[in-house]
């Protein structure tokens, strides 16, 4: 069973899928690009030029490998020659440069031409040109630079020597320095910004000192076990991060704090712009004296968000958008982008129900809507100002077609000219030419391996590039696994996932299922595109199963609002209902599925949720590996808990209390196994041993692995074969003498 498994799996079987993948190299803002591939056998690198619809090789693998050994004296072998950058005129594209062990060369393609470039002698004034120190920030006229000290602000005169403190109360986690958390006597880069007329800086401070912390013991440290710790802020914490903002005058070498609170424990994220195709860090004018900066101001619930202006001259914050959504905000797709000159702000929103774009003007008055309908815009991909035009992927609005599927759109301002660019049903990544008239677009599915083609700027197909070759791969024996459609516990919602079977199966026998899960919110990792083993659910599915991966009401930020807040004020319990149900209705259609064998597995998220539904559920799952859980989310961090389970304002404060696993530890009937590394500092050990102790103190017997020196990462081999061990001994009834575990041949 194990010797099938790893015959399967991902690791033995990748070498067997034939990649075409492409990597697009525009020579600048010319439709003209190349990209490394094969010929025949061979490695080359093909030239496309999009507007004649023309590709070519480069050169002749054979001819520029007898080339390179004439002159080097020894044998190069047309199979090495792959090259990852090329220096090509795009005037010229007949001749390009390379570099092959460590010399440069130079090839005339259509004459077989090749010869060795001689090192360029550069006059020694120019080859070392004057070195800007790491933890300079200098101003955008060089006049000036402020730097960092013991979390401090200096400022200097670029021609002179001494330096002027701007500010006295900096100290760890409540630094105005990048490395605000401990303190040397190294100057370092500080965390202030310079506005484009020289005459202002801006910073953004985080107050983290009363944020309370966490501690791991690292016990493989040599040479001896190691305390290490960090601040983490909790749902509910009384003390979390606070935020100042502050414009620092040059002429008077002062700081003045602005005032910009509006809600208790608000939340500053400041944004950037873009003007005349250039991106700006944070902000920053292109026409002094004007000094603007913009940036988002958000409460601790998470439903109320402002887009605020500062103007850096005049100290004058102004409130442009004001936003609410309930119950929370999209942490995932929100988008906010600022453009020319802040006159035109793009502004993304689910108060239809589906996330869409909005534009407004300067003053923060809408102007019109650029996306609607219902389906979900998301990341914006590509922004032409000029052309006032974006590119941006959507889910959800082509019929018949998985609304997870990663489409691409191209879209006006002012809403006008919507043109799908990637047709094809499936998910897709793009590549867009710099002068943004083509892109290079490759899509799969679970079903159908990568294909990859040029396209215009209408969706239209121009030209096949690559396509994926698994035909090896099914000699082998490796099967594809299949797509499902089923229906949410509440009958109406449409759920889709993945089905893994065994290749040899019978289907006039029984076989046990086991439920791989995350819930989510914020991602449900439900594979879209073509994998060999993802997850190694399809090698665990050799062994004698049959393993699914669905994604749950709740579980994705990608179908609308409705849909990713289902489980808002339920975060233990929210995406369990629909795992049992997914089940019985694949049970009910299927003879072979065993429902008196069931398993169910998962990681974080996903462990919390295995181990909650194996205590709801007691007669249901009879087999849980439960891997780095957050059992219990109120020692797990803030953003997480108070996001997606709830935070409300008190009298004396916020509070949050979100049901915990341990709770239900005395339903356990069957086995559950539960693994941690031991110095995680995302999900801390503390969740899986405060289960732990509930289980005891309810006299119940379970399995417990603690990972030395592992983080919340366990994806290593020892992990993957402690779920298949145990699966197959508990599930399948199938006992090991095995005292080593190891990878089966």
């Amino acid at each position: 069973m194990l010797d099938s498994a790893e015959k399967y799996s991902g690791d033995r079987l990748g070498k067997y899928l034939k990649s075409a993948s492409v990597s697009p190299n525009w020579l600048g803002k010319t439709a003209v690009f190349y990209y490394s591939a094969t010929l025949g056998n061979l490695p080359v690198c093909y030239l496309v030029d999009a507007d004649k619809g023309t590709r070519k090789p480069l050169y002749d693998p054979k001819l520029l490998a007898n080339s390179l050994s004439k002159i080097t004296g020894k044998e190069t072998l047309a199979k090495d020659l792959s090259f990852y950058t090329l220096d090509i005129d795009p005037k010229n594209t007949n001749n390009f440069r390379f570099i092959y062990k460590g010399k440069r060369y130079e090839y005339q393609s259509p004459d077989n031409k090749l010869k060795e470039i001689e090192k360029e002698i550069v006059p020694k004034s120019l080859s070392q040109p004057n070195k800007i120190e790491y933890w300079k920030k200098l101003s955008p006229d060089s006049g000036w630079f402020v730097y960092g000290y013991r979390h401090n602000v200096y400022l200097q005169k670029s021609n002179e020597k001494e330096a002027t403190q701007l500010t006295t109360d900096g100290e760890p986690y409540y630094s105005f320095v990048s490395s605000g958390n401990t303190t040397d006597d190294k100057k370092s880069s500080p965390m202030l910004y310079w506005f484009k007329n020289a005459k202002k800086l801006f910073a953004l401070r985080e107050d983290k000192r009363r944020v309370q912390e966490m501690t791991i013991i690292n016990s493989l440290a040599k040479p001896r076990p190691q305390v290490s710790t960090y601040k983490f802020p909790m749902p509910g914490d009384k003390d979390v991060s606070q935020y100042e903002l502050f414009v620092f005058d040059v002429a008077s070498r002062k700081a003045q704090k602005l005032d910009i609170a509006k809600y208790p424990d608000q939340k500053i994220i400041m944004q950037s712009t873009i003007t005349n195709g250039r991106t700006l860090l944070f902000g920053g004018s292109v026409n002094d004296p004007q000094c603007e900066v913009y940036f988002l101001r958000r409460n601790r619930t998470n439903d109320q968000m402002d887009l605020c202006r500062l103007d850096g001259e005049t100290g004058k914050v102004t409130e442009l958008i004001t936003e609410t959504t309930k119950p929370h905000f999209n942490d995932q797709l929100f988008n906010c982008r600022i453009l020319n000159n802040g006159n035109d702000i793009l502004w993304w929103s689910e108060r239809t129900g589906y996330g869409q774009y909005y534009l407004y003007d300067r003053n923060g008055k809408l102007k019109n809507t650029i996306t609607s309908g219902n389906f979900v815009s998301g990341e914006i991909l590509s922004i032409d100002p000029a052309g006032r035009s974006m590119i941006f992927e959507g889910y959800g609005r082509e019929k018949n077609t998985d609304p997870y599927y990663r489409m691409f759109y191209k879209v006006k301002f002012d809403g006008s000219g919507f043109t799908l660019l990637t047709p094809a049903n499936a998910y897709h990544d793009i590549n867009i030419s710099k002068n943004q008239r083509y892109l290079i677009d490759t899509y799969s599915r679970i079903d159908q391996p990568a294909i990859t083609v040029l396209r215009d700027m209408k969706g239209k197909q121009l030209m096949e590039l690559g396509r994926d070759d698994a035909s090896e791969l099914l000699k082998m024996g490796w099967k594809i696994p299949e797509m499902i459609k089923v229906k949410a516990a509440d009958g109406v919602t449409d759920l889709y996932g993945v089905v893994y079977k065994p290749f040899n199966m019978d289907s006039t026998k029984k076989y046990p299922i086991i439920s791989n899960v995350y819930p989510g919110p914020q991602e449900d990792y439900i594979p879209k595109k073509f994998t060999i083993d993802d997850n190694y659910n399809q090698s665990l599915a050799q062994m004698g199963f049959i393993v699914i991966n669905v994604g749950y009401r709740g579980s994705s930020p990608l179908r609308g609002l409705a849909f990713h807040t289902f489980g808002y004020g339920n975060l233990r319990d929210y995406a369990l209902a629909d795992d049992k149900y997914v089940i019985e209705q694949l049970a009910a259609k299927r003879a072979y599925i065993d429902l008196n064998r069931v398993g169910i597995y998962g990681h974080s998220g996903g462990g919390f949720m295995t181990a909650t539904a194996m205590l709801t559920h007691p007669e249901f799952y009879k087999v849980a590996v439960a891997a780095s859980g957050n059992y219990d989310s109120n020692i797990y961090t803030q953003w997480w808990g108070e996001t997606y389970h709830g935070v409300w304002l008190k009298k004396d404060g916020f509070e949050s209390n979100i049901p915990v696993t341990s709770a239900l530890a005395g339903n356990l009937k069957g086995r559950l196994f539960l693994i941690t590394g031991d110095v995680d500092k995302n999900v801390h050990p503390a969740n899986t041993f405060r289960l732990a102790d509930a289980l005891i103190k309810k006299n119940k017997r379970f399995d417990m692995m603690v990972l030395p020196g592992k983080d919340h990462g366990l994806g290593d081999k020892y992990f993957i074969n402690l779920i298949r061990y145990y699966f197959m001994e508990n599930l399948l009834g199938v006992k090991s003498n095995d005292i080593d575990i190891v990878s089966h041949n």
